[in-house]
């Protein structure tokens, strides 16, 4: 008996001990070691469904968001669907030339369509964020009115650390117009719920349809997903800038919901940025940070 209650003591002492060995801030320190030594600037922020479980680092920092602010300007796109601003049952007029405008950036939709076709405003939204579509993209920003109008949009709804100022054709022809549509890490992951928790942003429609394409993104395998099982639920979405003459890559990203398999999620945003790592390296920050997140709430 006394041999039973000695080693169920010893059990129970293990286990405290490995509780207290799960604080926040030893998921802090994890992530810190991960970017030791690292070449680059890292924004990450991380905010699970306890208030508690939240932390930043490099938090606040201004950083380019690329291919990011495609989920931003969907948001805006479907409020103003919302609004019956848009008809999400139209079909928008595009032709060869204005594709042929794009021949140099990434665009699927131009490969779908390269003469030109009516594209559905869903069709278009999805290719927009689920594949980083550029056509689709400036074709959003025309729709809706303009950078102006989505900057708006998120200053009305509380969102202030953000700047979105040049479309997907202008920012890509300046280097250093990539740093004028910036983000904080913090400002991405308060987008994010804000999204996710819908509190009169979005239409149940809207929000479905959304979310549906952010779960289906193509980017980005090695980066939030990178390190996680293969049947994880990640909502996301990525931005990369690629490399200036010099080697620097001005921004590899990605952020989004992760499901957890209890049916919780958290939200995660990583935003490397001035980086002199390689494509690889950038890639494995976030998949690296988003590994120990989900085994820091998953436990």
């Amino acid at each position: 008996m006394i041999k039973k209650l000695t080693l169920l003591t010893g059990y129970i002492l293990l286990t405290a001990q490995f509780l207290v060995g799960q604080s926040i801030e030893d998921l802090r320190k994890e992530i810190e070691q991960v970017l030791a030594e690292k070449n680059a600037t890292v924004g990450v922020a991380i905010k699970g469904v306890n208030p508690q479980d939240t932390i930043s680092i490099n938090g606040d920092l201004h950083l380019p968001m690329q291919s990011v602010f495609k989920f931003h300007l969907a948001l805006a796109a479907l409020h103003q669907v919302d609004k019956g601003k848009l008809n999400f049952n139209d079909s928008i007029a595009i032709d060869r030339a204005y594709m042929d405008r794009y021949s140099h950036l990434w665009s699927p939709l131009r490969k779908k369509y390269p003469n030109g076709a009516k594209v559905p405003l869903p069709e278009i939204i999805q290719y927009s964020v689920a594949l980083s579509d550029n056509v689709g993209c400036d074709l959003l920003f025309k729709l809706v009115g303009g950078t102006d109008v989505v900057q708006s949009f998120f200053q009305k709804i509380g969102v202030k650390d953000i700047a979105i100022k040049h479309t997907e054709i202008i920012m890509q022809a300046n280097w250093d117009l990539q740093y004028a549509n910036w983000t904080t890490a913090k400002a991405a992951n308060q987008v994010l719920q804000l999204f996710f928790e819908n509190d009169k942003l979005l239409s149940d429609e809207s929000y479905d349809f959304l979310l549906d394409v952010l779960k289906g993104a193509k980017t980005g395998k090695k980066k939030i997903r990178g390190c996680l099982p293969k049947d994880a639920i990640v909502a996301h979405k990525t931005g990369t800038s690629g490399k200036n003459t010099h080697g620097l890559t001005g921004a590899s990203n990605d952020i989004g919901i992760v499901y957890l398999p209890d049916e919780s999620y958290f939200y995660l945003s990583v935003l490397v940025s001035d980086s002199m790592e390689d494509s690889e390296a950038n890639q494995k920050i976030i998949a690296d940070i988003a590994k120990l997140a989900w085994d820091y709430f998953k436990q």
